[in-house]
């Protein structure tokens, strides 16, 4: 079901506008009618591959503006949320940085925090996208600042900005020297998204205004951003959205906000990491979410990778595989990874996350959060894209 919204400025060639889909428990309650489209499970030992005394999570690759990853001779660049491993994992989220992250046949391999100390004006760094530019060797990166430099007690506060600067490479390892100021692209505005200036709470209920990935419209050239919000206009708690922004003008134009492309009201909480991809003359908006922020009562759906599909990259959106489910943590494995990313040659990374846990254990204290988590790039899988099904072809 689709509800029509106001008009906003972008090209008449983008022949779908305003349209805000919902997400609903009849979608939820069909996944149970459907094979689980499980991941493999990760291997035992994969948390060996982890950097030593570093805890890297949600990550993206640095694209062209047409969405390919770009392949330096270096490799492939990468930036992630890092943080030095602390005695409980969930800390990290306070004082996360975005590295790079370089990836050769052997690897990943962490290059140090993107940003110098202070640059960014937030109290840490929250995820985004970048891009490339070869001809004058630009990188963009559209990130996340949460809260304030120099706040005295963490808060959620977050807001959406993008810097640029020159991409360098010595000795293999990547550096931008001449950051330009960030520049804050668009504010909730109270009305259509949740303004989440200065909140506090827990992981899973705090409220959303993050998380910008970059997409230019093959078809008309606009540029578009995606985000993970918050409806202002719902009562209900959990009101999470896929919000949305336009420049026609280039990376460097005017963003204008635009209404919300999904809402998950009465649903779920969180749609985290939205990105779009375009693969057959459709546009897929993907998105992660974890089964413990669903709502009360609304039927079971497990942590995973989730999507719509639509004809514009502005809708109307309607559930892939009828459900929204593209792909789950196993079953004896539900925690096991999280945060995916699908590339533009679809194939999709995340990091791993819990892969031990079995389903049933108790809530996890500080040590065994520690002893448990990965925090490392996960095994990597692809999908296959036909019209509104996406299945799991393959598994690394």
């Amino acid at each position: 079901m689709t509800t029509r919204l106001g008009a906003a400025p972008y090209p008449s060639s983008l022949a779908r506008d305003g349209y805000t889909a919902k997400w609903t428990e009849a979608h939820l309650a069909a996944i149970a009618d459907q094979p689980l489209p499980g991941i493999a499970p990760i291997p035992s030992d994969w948390s060996d591959r982890r950097i030593a005394g570093l805890d890297i999570w949600d990550m993206w690759p640095v694209e062209a503006q047409d969405g390919t990853t770009v392949l330096f001779a270096e490799g492939r660049l990468w930036m992630a949320l890092a943080a030095p491993a602390a005695d409980d994992p969930e800390d990290r989220h306070a004082i996360a940085r975005i590295h790079f992250m370089v990836e050769d046949a052997t690897g990943f391999r962490d290059a140090g925090p993107a940003f110098p100390d202070g640059h960014t004006p937030g109290s840490r760094e929250w995820s985004g996208s970048a891009v490339f530019t070869a001809a004058t060797n630009r990188l963009t990166c559209w990130f996340t600042a949460s809260g304030r430099r120099g706040e005295q007690t963490t808060t959620f506060e977050q807001r959406l900005f993008s810097a640029h600067g020159t991409l360098e490479w010595s000795d293999a390892r990547p550096s931008v020297a001449d950051w330009s100021p960030p520049r804050e692209l668009v504010r909730s505005d109270g009305e259509m998204y949740v303004c989440v200036n200065g909140s506090h709470g827990a992981a899973g209920t705090i409220k959303a205004f993050r998380d910008p990935a970059h997409f230019r419209d093959p078809a008309s050239g606009a540029h578009i951003l995606v985000f993970t919000g918050s409806d202002a206009r719902s009562t209900s708690p959990w009101n999470g959205v896929i919000g949305a922004a336009v420049s026609v003008a280039g990376i460097d134009g005017s963003w204008h906000l635009l209404p919300p492309l999904i809402s998950a009201e009465g649903v779920n909480n969180e749609l985290e990491r939205p990105h779009i991809r375009y693969a057959g003359g459709l546009y897929y908006l993907f998105w992660s979410t974890q089964a413990k922020v669903f709502a009360d009562g609304a039927p079971p759906a497990p942590t995973g990778l989730y999507g719509m599909v639509s004809a514009s990259p502005l809708g109307p959106y309607e559930p892939v595989n009828g459900t929204g489910l593209i792909a789950a943590n196993p079953a004896q494995a539900p925690w096991q990874a999280y945060s995916w990313w699908v590339l533009n040659d679809l194939s999709v990374t995340s990091f791993a996350d819990l892969p031990g846990v079995l389903p049933g254990t108790p809530a996890l204290d500080a040590p065994a959060r520690r002893a448990n988590f990965a925090g490392c790039p996960a095994p990597w899988f692809r999908l296959a894209l036909e019209g509104a099904t996406a299945r799991l072809v393959e598994s690394t």
